[in-house]
């Protein structure tokens, strides 16, 4: 089998790209999705800011509101990685850069994955139990929850900021001794590393139980309205998708490399490491989608934001004009106007 890499280093803790074509294309690609989640996350921004003014909205807009937030603050983050794969590095020789990217990743990534999970749990309960209390419900439209999660997401970066590490690599034995600062780092590396796996695998497994439980009420509905399951159903769909495709790939990825990091040997383990981190960093890149695949799941989330959208950006899509959507939009009524569906 033909390798990645077109060396085999003497230290494969380095940051060098041992594929510099490869990586060069990875850069190409980040690239382009800066190019294009930039000024499209900039724009939802905007209408959540001026148009739908979002502090004045229902939970699931606030909820909306700081997913965007999270896609913009990671966007700022490309620019540097774009940089260090240009110049052959796999990541930032400065450790301070090394961690502070390492930081934004893990807390913006989690605020993403916690507010898309928050929006299906809350339109599960909306589907599946309507008339159930539940915490979620009595606290949704308060401010402080969003606050909250922000908050309950810092101290799950503090294990990428807590250790000076060769180019942020987690449980390299090469490199260790058996020392107790070594076991000190064996754990803090642990810890880091199920900080990363936990953030998407509970989450994921969350929104499966959710999708189910909302095609079943669907399927069990044989009389009333089922348009409401429906855009449920897409809904939930939609962020499984967006979970399947950008994260759960560099998940598997990580699993891999962790693997051949802690189990290789001797002159395999080499090639077969490099491999698995060509292949984890370009399953990264991939996660980057995210920024563009999540305006699609708005307009599933809110009527009113897809709308808006359309009337706003793409008018020249549609055969209604601008002025036709904002007074069909205006004519509802003001609980019309803010239902979520």
């Amino acid at each position: 089998m033909m390798s990645l890499s077109t060396t085999a280093p003497n230290n494969i803790t380095d940051c060098q790209a041992h594929n510099p074509v490869l990586y060069k294309f990875y850069a190409a690609v980040m690239i382009v999705i800066f190019i294009l989640a930039l000024p499209l996350n900039a724009s939802v921004l905007h209408l959540f800011i001026f148009k739908l003014k979002f502090w004045k909205s229902n939970s699931n807009i606030i909820f909306l509101f700081n997913v965007v937030l999270a896609d913009i603050l990671l966007l700022i983050c490309l620019p540097i990685k774009i940089h260090n794969f240009i110049n052959e590095q796999r990541r930032s020789e400065e450790n301070f850069i090394c961690k502070g990217m390492l930081f934004m990743l893990f807390l913006n990534r989690g605020a993403s994955i916690a507010f898309l999970t928050v929006t299906s749990i809350d339109r599960y309960y909306n589907v599946v139990h309507p008339g159930r209390k539940n915490l979620l419900k009595a606290l949704k439209n308060s401010p402080y929850i969003s606050i909250s999660i922000w908050v309950l997401l810092l101290p799950l970066t503090i294990p990428t900021m807590m250790r000076n590490f060769d180019c942020c690599n987690s449980l390299d034995n090469d490199n260790m001794t058996n020392t107790e600062a070594s076991w000190e780092a064996k754990t803090e590396n642990i810890v880091r590393e199920a900080v990363f796996f936990t953030q998407i695998l509970i989450p994921f497994i969350i929104l499966v139980y959710c999708t189910v439980r909302i095609v079943n009420r669907l399927k069990k509905k044989t009389v009333g309205d089922k348009t409401k399951l429906r855009r449920a159903v897409l809904l939930v769909t939609a962020v499984m998708v967006v979970f399947s495709f950008c994260f759960l790939p560099c998940t598997i990825a990580r699993m891999v490399l962790l693997f051949f990091r802690v189990k290789g040997h001797a002159y395999y383990k080499e090639y077969h490491e490099l491999n698995a981190e060509a292949v984890f960093d370009g399953l990264m890149v991939l996660s980057y989608l995210d920024c563009l695949l999540d305006p699609v799941v708005y307009c599933f989330c809110s009527t009113k934001f897809k709308a808006l959208y359309v009337s706003k950006y793409l008018s020249f899509c549609v055969k209604e004009t601008p002025e036709q959507i904002s007074s069909s939009t205006g004519n509802a009524t003001q609980p019309e106007r803010n239902k979520v569906i």
